[in-house]
């Protein structure tokens, strides 16, 4: 007896043969001539090494999805409040500008819950990587919330009176607050879509299979979260660009998702249509629909705008919170990394690659 007996059976007792006797037939096919033994192999069983997966789940809990969707939502608030400024609708603009800012606040406390300390988020800025998409993406989290927060000050300071304590800051603040507006759209898509390439640069099976359409996704889902939120929070009278990009994203979000899964390897795509994730993404589309529709036929009643803006915004959330744990369970099953690779292995060999570090001729 040892230690690890509690982990493995006993073995069954071994019969004595006895001397002379015939030995009994044990169902293996001896072949015709008795000369050697072919054994029929079994149906092999799908596993791993000593059953555990072949990729490591990333340790990611629901702050990063939180995350993921907060940081659509502050890009394309950013986008539209730019439109705004540049198109004279002052509601929108700073609405979507404060929009913007309390979205990036909520999805930096996430990101920094998931990290454990701030501090790890800031070692992140000690230098710039370009072939890392995390390092780009916390550089564009700084950008952006540098030139939003300015320009949301500046709308918080006119909503008061002018009544901060800004002293001579304020004729600073209000020069600057164009320019930050600015600086804010620009880096508002680049905020929208960096978490896509994010985790599609992963070694996940299905964020990896769908790395050449999940930036489409993610940005028309941002469309539908920022469009959604002005809506419910602007007079109807200014939301015009809201509704178009609604329409333009519920379009471009079930056009995206639809030609990603038809692009992905099937088995890849599989953890997109069972449980909780497909379940989450199905609603997604549903919500999507309506939520266009209303934008599109009653977008000018305040209280079907903001239904059809709730409606897009929770699509967008289980659209991003879909794609995340169709993430996590596909790296838990081995089944998800070897059957792909296997088909990309048979497809080189198919197109006569046979000479590479991949596939060889024999």
């Amino acid at each position: 007896m040892s230690e690890f007996d509690s982990y493995r059976p006993p073995e069954p007792a071994r019969r004595r043969r006895g001397g002379g006797k015939r030995r009994k037939r044990t169902g293996i096919d001896t072949g015709g001539d008795g000369a050697r033994e072919m054994t029929l192999v079994p149906e092999a069983e799908f596993t791993s090494y000593y059953g555990r997966p072949v990729v490591k789940p990333p340790p990611w809990g629901h702050e990063v999805a939180a995350y993921l969707f907060l940081g659509g939502i502050a890009g394309g608030s950013g986008l539209l409040g730019l439109g705004a400024q540049l198109t004279g609708r002052p509601k929108l603009r700073r609405n979507a500008r404060l929009g913007a800012l309390g979205a990036v606040g909520l999805g930096g406390v996430a990101l920094v819950a998931d990290l454990g300390r701030p501090d790890r988020f800031y070692n992140m800025l000690r230098t710039f990587k370009i072939t890392s998409p995390m390092s780009v993406g916390s550089w564009i989290l700084s950008a952006f919330s540098g030139g939003i927060g300015v320009a949301a000050v500046a709308e918080v300071d006119r909503m008061t009176g002018e009544r901060l304590p800004l002293g001579p800051l304020r004729k600073l603040l209000h020069g600057v607050e164009g320019i930050a507006g600015l600086e804010a759209g620009v880096f508002a898509a680049p905020l929208a879509v960096y978490t896509a390439v994010l985790l599609s640069d992963t070694a996940n099976p299905t964020w990896n299979a769908a790395h050449r359409d999940l930036p489409f996704v993610f940005v028309s889902s941002a469309s539908l979260a920022s469009a959604g939120l002005a809506m419910v929070t602007t007079p109807v009278a200014e939301t015009g660009p809201a509704r178009t990009l609604a329409a333009l994203g519920v379009v471009g979000d079930i056009t995206a998702m639809k030609f990603m899964e038809r692009r992905m390897d099937p088995v890849a795509a599989e953890p997109l249509h069972h449980g909780g994730a497909g379940e989450m993404l199905r609603w997604a589309e549903r919500f999507a629909v309506a939520g266009g529709l209303g934008a599109v036929i009653g977008g000018r009643n305040r209280v079907v705008a903001a239904v059809s803006g709730l409606a897009l915004m929770a699509a967008s959330a289980l659209t991003r919170f879909g794609v995340f744990e169709a993430g996590i369970h596909s790296a838990k099953d081995p089944r998800y990394t070897i059957e792909p690779q296997k088909h990309r292995l048979a497809a080189r060999r198919a197109a006569g690659i046979t000479d590479d570090s991949i596939t060889t001729a024999g």
